[in-house]
């Protein structure tokens, strides 16, 4: 798979990853991810667009700064991985954290947008539904194991996980410095374009399963109702990581509509 190095606005190096071939879709991963996120799944894209990926700052084999960061920053960063491939516009998808981001490059790039597809995700701020209390436990647990076991639950149902021994590309990026992993876990947390998504042009689709208690399903709702004329497809029995679970047709979903000329 080509790869390659941008610079971002503030000089960042970030690694990306291209395959295929075809009109570009960009593939954002979640929290604390690299472009691994996406194995298994980019496959199925790579038949009729050209796939691009790149491991957020802080991760993979990008720059891993100690500063600060937002989703709204990491947004830029997908413009410099554009810019740097000679792309004008693409097709963005973009996952939990990935979702996130992929809202404000239409927001604030319209143009580099032509359409849009959001998945596990929450449009952040006091109007969305938080994930409960016992997950919020779960996931802090001080045993490691206990910790990780909580998060493949979270992702999979008990079904798919004793159906898969693995490889886990959801679980985070091993070799993340924990002073990156304190700024991603911040800057998702602190998420919030409530006011500005009504400002989305581009064509949006909105996936998420039924059964996802880390970002609870009623976010989609309310992504949809507020992007004009986006639409939500929730996904029955899916959790958090309904992309894997889910394949193949929740990729022939994105395919579909991303193929649609309408």
């Amino acid at each position: 798979m080509p790869e390659g190095f941008a610079r971002a606005q503030d000089g960042t190096r970030l690694a990306y990853q291209v395959g295929g071939a075809g009109p570009p879709l960009v593939l954002l991963a979640g929290q604390a991810n690299d472009h691994r996120w996406w194995d298994g799944v980019r496959e199925d894209f790579e038949g009729a667009h050209r796939t691009i990926t790149f491991d957020h700052r802080g991760t993979g084999d990008s720059d891993k700064p100690d500063e600060p960061c937002s989703t709204r920053g990491f947004a830029s960063d997908v413009v410099a991985v554009l810019d740097e491939l000679g792309i004008g516009s693409a097709d963005v998808y973009g996952t939990s954290m990935g979702g996130r981001i992929a809202q404000w490059v239409a927001i604030d790039h319209p143009d580099r947008v032509r359409r849009l597809v959001l998945g596990c995700t929450s449009p952040g701020g006091p109007r969305a539904t938080e994930r409960d209390a016992d997950v919020r436990r779960a996931l802090a647990q001080p045993d490691p194991g206990a910790a990780e076991r909580a998060l493949l639950e979270l992702m999979y149902s008990p079904e798919w996980l004793a159906e898969h021994d693995g490889p886990r590309c959801v679980l985070g990026d091993p070799d993340m410095p924990p002073h990156a992993r304190r700024h991603h876990l911040a800057a998702s947390n602190r998420h919030d374009a409530w006011e500005q998504l009504t400002a989305i042009r581009a064509r949006t689709l909105v996936l998420h399963g039924t059964d996802d208690r880390m970002t609870p399903a009623s976010n989609a709702e309310l992504i949809a109702e507020r992007i004009p004329d986006a639409r939500a497809r929730v996904l029955p029995g899916l959790r958090h990581a309904y992309f894997h679970e889910g394949r193949p047709a929740t990729s022939e979903l994105v395919l579909d509509f991303l193929a649609d000329p309408d």
